[in-house]
């Protein structure tokens, strides 16, 4: 095995260029490298696409991957050379008392250290702690495990949202995040409607079990979603876009949750201070619970990742209506290009073989 790697670099101008860098070794007993096989794309990655960001120049990006094992350390018995693997990249710095209870997706130095190891799929190789690496059952393929990160994360939020049998549910956003979050939320036997601006991904979502659809370009998202629940709103609410859309769907979100319902923020914030203005005053009086989820970790005693696997296995997730676009890792720059023109190109998910 080569000391070197093909690894996607992030430029300064926010796109990403190939070379040649160092390959990654065990760095503890408990350790595992794996060759990746997939890569996946998701919303946060196309936040930073032709973004001018230094801190990122030349580093390897990408957190959803599957591959193969290749080594493991000495004190590593779950897995072994060979096996098919998904790979978990949310990873805390093992110290912290949200660490030390398995919250780890609330550890301070989450993004830092998950970046220096796991957290880096873009490449053909990768290494990290062992209790990162879940095998995979034999009829789940490399492409279809890529998507649990993104299930993984719709299931936390459907922990924290207390959903109930017969809910009626609006998920804003039908990107990867959003389609996974109907799949879950139809699975815990709710009633959903699904609003973006995408006609293509508004007709996935039919096809992945959608009792309605909304293109909130053509159309009221108030006016649907008050004929959808008897004019009372919606029990609970998913955003899902998340970045730039923030300012726009998370003041729609509080105008078509119930009195007394809730909206759990999934999509993902840009760094910084981010300016929304809401009708709080409305937002009180109705006593609506705004609900922050952030990644995934354990729920009790159960990895949020093992059961997300549990559940593609069994079939009761559709990850592969999801894959609609597929490139080598050689064109990465053309792959996000096609994810991130998702109106004229329609893609939902675009996996990176690697």
């Amino acid at each position: 095995m080569s000391d070197t790697m093909k690894a996607a670099l992030k430029t300064l101008q926010g796109d990403f260029e190939i070379k040649e860098v160092d390959r990654p070794e065990l760095a503890g007993p408990d350790w595992v490298l794996a060759r990746v096989r997939v890569a996946g794309i998701c919303g946060t990655d196309l936040r930073h696409w032709k973004e001018e960001n230094a801190d990122l120049e030349c580093k390897i990006m990408g957190h959803e991957l599957a591959g193969e094992v290749l080594e493991v350390g000495p004190e590593v018995t779950h897995v072994r050379p060979g096996d098919r693997v998904v790979i978990e990249t949310v990873l805390g710095d093992d110290t912290c008392d949200w660490c030390r209870i398995q919250q780890y997706n609330l550890c301070p130095h989450l993004y830092e250290v998950r970046m220096k190891t796991v957290s880096q799929a873009f490449a053909m190789y990768l290494a990290g702690p062992a209790k990162k690496f879940y095998k995979l059952p034999d009829h789940v393929s490399y492409e279809e495990a890529t998507l649990l990160d993104t299930f993984s994360v719709g299931l936390h939020a459907i922990q924290l949202s207390g959903i109930k049998l017969n809910d009626k549910v609006a998920v804003i956003g039908a990107g990867p995040i959003g389609l996974g979050q109907l799949q879950l939320a139809k699975l815990c036997g709710a009633d959903v409607i699904v609003t973006d601006v995408v006609d293509s991904a508004l007709d996935l979502a039919k096809e992945l079990g959608a009792d309605e659809v909304v293109n909130t370009k053509n159309e009221s998202a108030h006016d649907r979603v008050m004929a959808f629940t008897q004019n009372r709103g919606v029990d609970i609410t998913f955003e899902c876009a998340g970045g730039p859309s923030m300012p726009v769907t998370l003041p729609q979100a509080t105008e078509i949750t119930r009195r007394g319902g809730k909206i759990v923020i999934v999509g993902g914030f840009d760094a910084g201070k981010t300016a929304i203005e809401l009708e709080w005053q409305r937002v009180q009086m109705s006593e609506i619970k705004i609900i922050p989820s952030a990644s995934y970790s354990f729920w009790g005693i159960y990895p949020e990742m093992q059961m997300s696997i549990d559940l593609l296995a069994k079939g009761k997730l559709n990850a592969k209506k999801l894959i609609t676009h597929s490139f080598s890792l050689d064109d990465i720059n053309k792959a996000f290009e096609t994810a991130d023109d998702k109106e004229h190109t329609g893609a939902v998910f675009v996996a990176l073989t690697v």
